[in-house]
């Protein structure tokens, strides 16, 4: 097995990834420094935005982190909150996965997962650009599984509100964990684990593909 790269693997969802993954080769990329706990891993500290990436040869696996939370009225929205959000959520993706599907097309059980959120299947108030931009990545992982069909599995995980440092100013104190809780079936929202072990499974199975795989607590289904 190769190494996996993964995306803002130093925080939140990508840091959890990193963990559960303590024991294999793991590629890192973040924008801050960064000193790895395991042995295993190497971490290059970069801006995605720059495309300047270097070659990993030996890379059989890629999981997108890097992600947005832009709640606003969509009369607050100006063209560049749109823009940004497209640039990290799916731009950055695109130029990650161009780079380095050469590597990834001579490895067994080559795999890249992607992010989404639960707002692009169930409509959501003040969520039209980061929404928008998930929408995006979602219509990308159907379309590069079928592209790379037989050669790179791609799927995504479309997770609800999880426990992150990027949820911090909607969750800003027990009353708004209490009430974002209370509105899932399964009455709480994800923890970082929950997600990150989502990530390992499809890792790990080599028979699915071109999957929008919703971490939720029911949220995208359920009506409770």
């Amino acid at each position: 097995m190769g190494k996996t790269l993964i995306v803002g693997g130093t925080k939140g969802i990508g840091q959890e990834i990193a963990k559960l993954l303590e024991n294999k080769e793991c590629v890192l990329f973040s924008r801050e420094s960064h000193s790895v706990t395991s042995n295993n891993h190497i971490h290059y500290q970069l801006d995605v935005a720059d495309g300047n990436f270097p070659d990993i040869e030996d890379i059989s696996s890629i999981i997108y982190c890097p992600g947005t939370i832009n709640l606003k009225p969509f009369r607050s929205l100006k063209v560049e909150d749109f823009q940004n959000d497209f640039n990290v959520n799916f731009l950055g993706a695109v130029k990650v996965i161009q780079h380095y599907q050469r590597f990834l097309s001579k490895a067994e059980n080559a795999s890249v997962i992607l992010f989404s959120t639960v707002a692009v299947k169930q409509g959501m108030n003040f969520h039209a650009s980061i929404a928008s931009a998930k929408g995006a990545v979602e219509g990308l992982t159907k379309s590069l599984a079928a592209e790379f069909a037989g050669k790179i599995r791609v799927n995504c995980i479309a997770p609800t509100l999880t426990d992150t440092p990027l949820a911090q100013g909607i969750l800003r104190n027990e009353d708004a964990i209490k009430r974002s809780n209370e509105r899932h079936p399964s009455k709480r929202i994800n923890t970082a684990s929950d997600v990150a072990k989502t990530a390992e499974f499809l890792l790990q199975n080599n028979n699915i593909t071109g999957q929008i795989i919703h971490v939720d607590g029911g949220m995208s289904t359920l009506k409770v």
